[in-house]
């Protein structure tokens, strides 16, 4: 308790030293990492240069630890809880956040005019004592993925041809794409939020991706996705991903919608090629 107490005393410390304005933080869901930069000045009563420097760069620390947690406080585990709202419910939950904060990683420093800057890192997922194992509840048991429609009869591979000698090959009726990912295209189908567990729906509403259908180890290290402005940032699903569009995104803005269609078609492919299982999931937002 009394490191707790010490850690938000130095959050404390940093409001009153550091440049508002020129604080940074920001959250990047495609790598999936919290990024702040705060600063510190250096104060008056400083008896040398060094000193100056020293007491700057304590600021700037303990400002960007704020940050932190101001922005891990409106990180969106799901379509409904914040990781605010968890820290609220749980004292638990609370220590363990604290405990992740103290634990960013410092990867830039340096001098500024009048002060110090320092940017620090906090992974959203990576393993034990990171921000998702603290947050995101491991289920009790792997539900299996819902199976396609029995009656679902896959699209026919295109012919393929190989040269000398010229032959053309027939279509495989067991084709598979190869499929190394999935893309989501959410772009026009209203705005998508960003969240730590998101799931995607069928047009009956189903769950056909969802945290308790994956092992709960792969997502508190990896995630479940990434979100990416367009194609070339969605790395994650690989370098042949089967790409989907959107008919919708749920009521809280969360959680996409694809067709039925689609379902099938994504369900066909997860069972041969295991990009659903692999997390090599992208949502285009």
């Amino acid at each position: 308790m009394l490191r707790i107490t010490k850690f938000f005393g130095v959050l404390l410390a940093a409001i009153i030293i550091s440049f508002a304005a020129n604080v940074e933080a920001s959250t990047d869901w495609n790598t999936n990492v919290i990024r702040v930069t705060g600063t510190g000045i250096v104060p008056p009563r400083a008896v040398s240069n060094t000193h100056a420097i020293m007491l700057a760069k304590r600021a700037a620390e303990a400002d960007a630890y704020r940050l932190l947690a101001e922005a891990v406080n409106g990180v969106q585990v799901d379509s409904e809880t914040t990781v605010e709202q968890l820290m609220i419910k749980s004292d638990v939950v609370k220590t363990k956040v604290s405990a992740v904060i103290r634990g960013a990683r410092t990867v830039a420093e340096g001098e500024i005019n009048g002060g110090y800057s320092v940017t620090m890192e906090l992974p959203l997922f990576g393993g034990m004592n990171s921000l998702a194992e603290t947050v995101i509840e491991r289920p009790t048991y792997t539900e299996p993925f819902p199976a396609p429609t029995p009656s679902y009869t896959p699209p026919p591979a295109p012919p393929t041809t190989i040269y000398n000698p010229p032959t053309t090959i027939k279509p495989n009726p067991s084709y598979s794409g190869g499929y190394t990912g999935l893309i989501v295209d959410c772009r026009g189908v209203g705005y998508l939020r960003p969240v730590m567990s998101p799931v995607i729906f069928d047009a009956n509403l189903r769950t056909i991706y969802g945290h308790k259908n994956l092992d709960y180890d792969k997502v508190i290290r990896d995630g479940m996705a990434s979100y990416a402005q367009d194609m070339s940032q969605a790395y994650r699903a690989g370098d042949n991903p089967l790409v989907v569009r959107a008919i919708g995104i749920d009521d809280l803005n969360a959680d996409p919608i694809i067709s039925m269609e689609d379902t099938d078609l994504v369900l066909y492919e997860n069972e041969i090629s295991h990009f659903l299982d692999n997390t090599a999931v992208v949502f285009l937002y």
